[in-house]
């Protein structure tokens, strides 16, 4: 008689060893890509290290290095706080841009592929020379020698602002349009992703949907209020987790060069880790913080 019998595993029991095996590559790859390198950074961020010849000397120096960032270097908190502000602003151009085009190829009409290509391409070259033209200014003076060199009449920041504030439009409001008409290259470049996934949810939903309203008497208004937008809300929370990041860790970042200019040219890899910390989390809150809010309001088709 056998004291222990291998009973069979139950339906969602080889269901979960199934969706652990499946998740098991991304748990070896985060303790060993992050994790690690995780608990490295916080150990050199409370320490002073110092590179030697057999590899590196630390030095505990406990919170030292967040004291300095905080108190003693005046341009942390100031870059820290303008890249926050710069997110606020292209997060919600950045979603309602890629919304906007994304309802547009969504329609029937010809040379719809081709456009669909084109919105797509600054994903692709954001990674090569062009990029490096547009970041270096070459492309802004080429335009502007373009724009000098022809007769026609061009619409300047300046005169597009005074008419905006003789229309008595509030400056707050005046003032964030002038910030997105002059960021208008970067949510370009930067809607590419969000371009495809709302374009991809646009046509996951079925048209008996929309056929149905119709026959009910819904107007297209109502229709895009009470049905495209709910069902789209999941995507919603993914671009605006995405964008946010992407806003975070972009080249043009300045806290981020910030940080490597820190560790190689400037006090040393010490502070270079505590701002690193600090930044990410200050990140991983505002992202909590943003998907919390969004959550409430998501709606999951069943």
């Amino acid at each position: 008689m056998k004291l222990f019998r291998n009973k069979p595993m139950t339906l969602q029991q080889r269901r979960s060893w199934g969706g652990f095996l499946f998740v098991m590559p991304f748990i070896v790859g985060f303790a060993l890509f992050f994790l690690y390198p995780f608990i490295q950074a916080i150990s050199f961020s409370l320490s002073d290290l110092k590179v030697t010849a057999d590899g590196y000397e630390l030095n505990f120096t406990r919170l030292a290095n967040y004291r300095r960032i905080f108190l003693e270097d005046p341009n942390f908190v100031r870059t820290l706080i303008t890249t926050i502000a710069q997110m606020v602003t292209n997060v919600p151009l950045i979603l309602g841009f890629s919304f906007f085009v994304a309802l547009i190829l969504n329609q029937e009409f010809k040379g719809r592929a081709l456009a669909r290509v084109i919105f797509f391409l600054p994903v692709i070259y954001s990674c090569g020379i062009i990029y490096r033209m547009e970041s270096n200014d070459y492309i802004s003076q080429i335009m502007m020698g373009s724009s000098q060199a022809s007769s026609g009449v061009i619409l300047t920041g300046a005169m597009l602002e005074n008419f905006l504030l003789e229309t008595k439009i509030p400056a707050g409001v005046v003032n964030y349009i002038m910030i997105a008409v002059n960021r208008i290259p970067v949510i370009i470049r930067s809607s590419g992703i969000q371009i495809l996934v709302f374009l991809a949810g646009l046509q996951s939903v079925s048209p008996a949907i929309y056929e149905a309203a119709e026959v009910e008497g819904s107007t297209s208004w109502e229709c895009f209020w009470l049905i495209t937008l709910p069902l789209l809300s999941p995507l919603i929370l993914v671009n605006t987790v995405y964008t946010i990041i992407d806003s975070f860790t972009s080249a043009e970042n300045q806290l981020i060069t910030m940080i490597k200019q820190t560790a190689f040219t400037g006090a040393g890899y010490g502070v270079s880790m505590a701002m690193a910390i600090t930044y990410f989390l200050i990140v991983t809150t505002i992202l909590l913080v943003i998907s919390a809010l969004i959550s409430k309001h998501v709606f999951y088709q069943e």
